[in-house]
């Protein structure tokens, strides 16, 4: 029986009819073509063609078989199954190797801090909402109460998410028609997908969509109206609405996934009554409805155990990180990132609209296209913006791919082939995804790089040290304070406030506003990084030579600026420098 497609996305007729038999003599298994039953007969005592050369030992037509005949059928399946799974192990590999990403050493060590005891946005402010620090918890008391550190704590949360997240696919996936080549697709490409940020592995885009994948197959049980249970779909269910909740932006791709259940029936019932029961009995699902009381209940909690981040955090994030940095809406699409993502998506939804792929590729497709709004209105188009793009989108295309082949090809010829086309399908999105700089090649550069020497500068003089680190960087100093087990006595991750301020230069003429001249923003800086750094004066004082601000008159220097304060240059004065690296000096306290 030849495995035909499931109910289509209804958004176009069905254009490809599945392959006919081929017409002419069959190949036997030999190779040789069938004689003609119309062939001429040989007639009594023609001449007979010359024999054939005799072949030396061990070089028979049987012994040149290809070499993939030498395998049962059973093995070479086997083989192929393993070679399809291959991509996924190396991308496992790059992600627990070093480094981690910077933005995940960073929350981290802010975590670690906030278990520490110091107070989350009122000595420890960040721009992030309360919920990724509270996630980090996890991590964070285990390597309390284990012999894990932060970092391995925290990647051996990350692959148990990845691992869950794949098992609940597996499971949801249960009782939903499949083709064989679907069937060996997703097994080979679900488990690479959740590995395949590489460097980015851990970062908040990439925990919503690892969430994605589970909540979108759930998407399409429930656009087929098979049962599950109601465990199941409320673990899926609250796994999701938490890695939506991880940023606002993120809220579009269940908005898109249940507009797509929503409205499937009617796409299919041409708006008929019967499509319009349907569409109106979904508004009954239980699965909307609950993620809207998760997020609804975090919303209300953030005041009650946060209330500086609301009357603090937020005005500052308003008024000078928005648009740090930012690019305009055209620009952010022509991006090295996004440009790419903006061709895959546009490619996807082309064949979407033509073609019927069924429920999942329904579900993924609009998660996928959540995922891009996501990353485009944050303006930036980093690579981690946009790695659910690619991870959703190479998952639709290929079960796309696979739904078509198991349509065209022979059932049996489709068993046969379906695991080395999945080993190829993973092999051709690792090649897509292994890109300049990039996993893996960061992390085997790493020792060599920027980030590995400070790592290992910081380990030798400030290992499990107190440090005042006073640049705008993120990356190297995380995670290099985080491979140290050294700490930040900043009460910011870095000084991006102070970029946010001196955008332009003071109007004075000279090089630093005086405190009086300050915004409240930039006094509080200036004030805190002076009275923290007396009150307790750490054993060493990082600094950059790269602030990122703009030259006026002369360059920006952190301890020029903050030595104008009388504590501050009081404390300063029992530090001398021990070294420089990377345009990072390292000043060490003597007494």
């Amino acid at each position: 029986m030849v495995f035909k497609p499931g109910p289509g996305l209804g958004w176009g007729p069905r254009l490809w009819p599945p392959v006919e038999p081929l017409a002419g003599p069959r190949i036997a298994r030999t190779g040789r073509a069938t004689q003609d039953a119309t062939a001429e007969t040989p007639r009594m005592n023609a001449s007979l063609p010359p024999s054939p050369a005799a072949e030396p030992a061990g070089l028979s037509a049987a012994g040149r078989a290809p070499l993939g005949t030498l395998l049962r059928p059973g093995w070479r399946a086997r083989f192929w199954r393993a070679a399809a799974l291959l991509p996924a192990a190396l991308f496992l590999l790059t992600v627990l190797s070093p480094p981690l990403n910077h933005d995940v050493a960073a929350v981290l060590n802010f975590t670690e801090r906030w278990i520490a005891g110091e107070r989350l946005y009122s000595q420890l402010i960040d721009v992030n909402p309360p919920l990724i620090f509270v996630l980090n918890l996890i991590p964070g008391y285990l390597a309390e109460f284990t012999p894990l550190d932060g970092v391995n704590a925290l990647l051996f949360c990350l692959v148990a998410l990845a691992g869950l997240c794949w098992w609940l696919s597996l499971r949801l996936r249960d009782g939903m028609a499949e083709g064989p080549v679907e069937t060996a697709a997703l097994a080979a490409l679900v488990p690479l997908v959740l590995v395949l940020p590489g460097y980015d592995f851990g970062q908040r885009e990439v925990l919503m969509a690892t969430v994605a994948i589970p909540y979108a197959v759930l998407a399409a049980r429930r656009m087929l109206e098979l049962p599950t249970s109601r465990g199941m779909t409320f673990g899926v269910t609250l796994l999701a609405a938490l890695g939506f909740a991880l940023k606002p932006h993120f809220l579009g791709v269940p908005l898109l996934v249940e507009a797509a259940v929503l409205l499937r029936p009617l796409a299919l019932g041409g708006f008929a009554r019967g499509a319009w029961r349907r569409a109106a009995a979904g508004l009954k699902d239980p699965v909307p409805w609950t993620m809207a009381a998760i997020w609804l209940l975090y919303l209300a909690s953030i005041p009650l155990f946060f209330p500086d981040f609301f009357g603090h955090v937020v005005p500052l994030v308003w008024d000078y990180y928005v648009d740090l940095g930012g690019l305009s809406a055209f620009s952010t699409l022509l991006t090295d990132q996004m440009g790419p993502a903006t061709l895959l998506l546009a490619m996807v939804s082309s064949l979407c609209l033509m073609l019927r792929f069924g429920p999942l590729v329904l579900a993924l497709w609009a998660a996928m296209a959540g995922a891009f709004l996501s990353a485009w209105v944050q303006h930036k188009g980093w690579t981690y913006h946009v790695a659910p793009v690619f991870m959703l989108g190479g998952l639709t295309a290929g079960v796309m791919a696979a739904r078509w082949l198991d349509g065209a090809l022979p059932a049996g010829r489709a068993r046969a082939a379906a695991p080395a086309i999945a080993a190829a399908m993973s092999a051709a999105l690792f090649l897509v995804m292994v890109r300049g700089g990039e996993a893996p090649l960061r992390e085997i550069n790493f020792e060599d790089a920027k980030g590995g020497r400070l790592t290992a500068w910081l380990r030798e003089h400030a290992w499990n040290e107190r440090l005042l680190v006073l640049t705008p960087d993120i990356w190297p100093i995380y995670p290099a304070l985080n491979y140290a087990h050294s700490q930040s006595t900043l009460r910011f991750m870095n000084l991006w406030l102070l970029q946010g301020v001196n955008r332009v230069c003071p109007e004075n003429g000279e090089r630093y506003r005086q405190p009086w001249e300050m915004s409240r923003a930039e006094f509080f800086v200036y004030r805190t990084v002076a009275e923290d750094f007396a009150a307790a004066p750490p054993s060493a004082v990082l600094v950059t030579r790269h602030v990122g601000i703009p030259w006026c008159g002369k360059e920006f220097d952190f301890i020029e600026y903050f030595s104008r304060h009388p504590l501050f240059a009081e404390a300063f004065r029992n530090y001398r420098q021990q070294g420089e690296i990377e345009g990072y000096k390292l000043y060490i306290r003597e007494d």
